[in-house]
């Protein structure tokens, strides 16, 4: 075989080898239906999403939950909660968040979208025994009814500290705040100096907060630009303290005119038994212009070496399967 031969198996070998390796990954978007504001979580050996169901605000009125056991393999949990089960609500639910304490699973979400002080609804909590749910609604009423320092309140995001103390991080309108909540998460604490509702608004925050702690540092994430639009992304900032203050760093994700528009309101999954990090975002199809069709993908995400976020590339192949078991 001459050596021309051999450098052209050699290439044609690698090629099968990668078509092989994009086979096998997850492909996104992961599941089939128009969903998002994504949150991931691992709960009991599972991973779990929690979408919005991205439907006209009429119809918003549920929450499918999914879950698989190794990123590739997803099973549909239908209307782990509606507005049956919350008497309060009756349109635009959307934007969930959910943490495990004490056994019990507690699922934040908004709901009706309201515009001033006036209108009914807001952020509210439901419990249930199990991450598939039944949920209840655990206090008959929004945690969070009112505007304050100007946030909208929706997008939230429930972070447990270190501590062990919780805290609730909301807003939509270009204003972010953050809340301490009670031990059974039927209210709010207030901080030290007596204020309740503490303003935390980085520069270019427009909605969707998510927080994680990594090596001591707090990484506050969220999203800018407008949610129907082509600038919709995903931007960052460390700090030594979940109060900030939080300096943008720069953009995570954004779009990708060859697949997708309108990449954001994203959640991170840590996967500690390989100390493994994924991006859970929603994004527009290319060619597809409809306000509520959205997809919910995944990315894996990264660090150099000095802790900073590598920036994210959408793909269509997603991620490999990582089984937790």
């Amino acid at each position: 075989m001459t050596s021309i031969s051999k450098l052209a198996l050699s290439a044609t070998v690698a090629l099968a080898s990668l078509a092989s390796a994009e086979e096998k990954k997850a492909g996104n978007p992961v599941f089939e239906g128009w969903y998002a504001d994504p949150e991931g979580i691992i709960f009991q050996n599972q991973y779990w999403i929690y979408p919005t169901f991205s439907a006209a605000y009429e119809d918003q009125t549920h929450f499918d939950a999914f879950s698989s056991p190794d990123l590739k393999t997803w099973t549909k949990h239908e209307k782990v909660l509606d507005t049956k089960e919350v008497k309060w609500a009756n349109k635009a639910m959307w934007a969930p968040s959910i943490i495990e304490k004490g056994g019990k699973f507690y699922f934040f979400f908004s709901a009706n979208d309201i515009q001033n002080n006036e209108d009914p609804g807001g952020i509210g909590v439901a419990v249930a025994d199990k991450p598939q749910g039944p949920f209840k609604d655990l206090i008959g009423k929004p945690l969070i009814d009112k505007f304050h320092h100007g946030a909208q309140p929706i997008d939230g995001f429930v972070f447990r500290d270190d501590d062990g103390s919780h805290y609730f991080i909301y807003g939509g309108w270009r204003h972010c705040n953050i809340v301490k909540l009670k031990d059974d998460f039927t209210g709010l604490v207030p901080f030290e100096n007596g204020e309740t509702y503490r303003s935390i608004t980085p520069k270019g925050y427009v909605e969707g907060p998510f927080v994680f702690k990594k090596n001591g540092k707090y990484y506050f994430m969220w999203s800018e630009g407008g949610w129907t639009g082509p600038d919709y992304r995903v931007a960052y900032a460390i700090s030594d303290s979940l109060f900030g203050p939080h300096e943008r760093i720069g953009v995570v994700l954004e779009q990708d005119d060859k697949i997708a528009r309108g990449a954001g309101h994203h959640s991170i999954i840590h996967n500690t038994k390989d100390d493994s990090y994924y991006i859970v975002y929603h994004r527009r199809p290319i060619g597809v212009n409809t306000r509520d069709h959205r997809e919910t993908c995944i990315e894996k995400l990264e660090f150099d070496e000095k802790g900073l976020i590598k920036p994210v590339k959408m793909t269509v192949e997603g991620v490999a399967p990582n089984p937790l078991r």
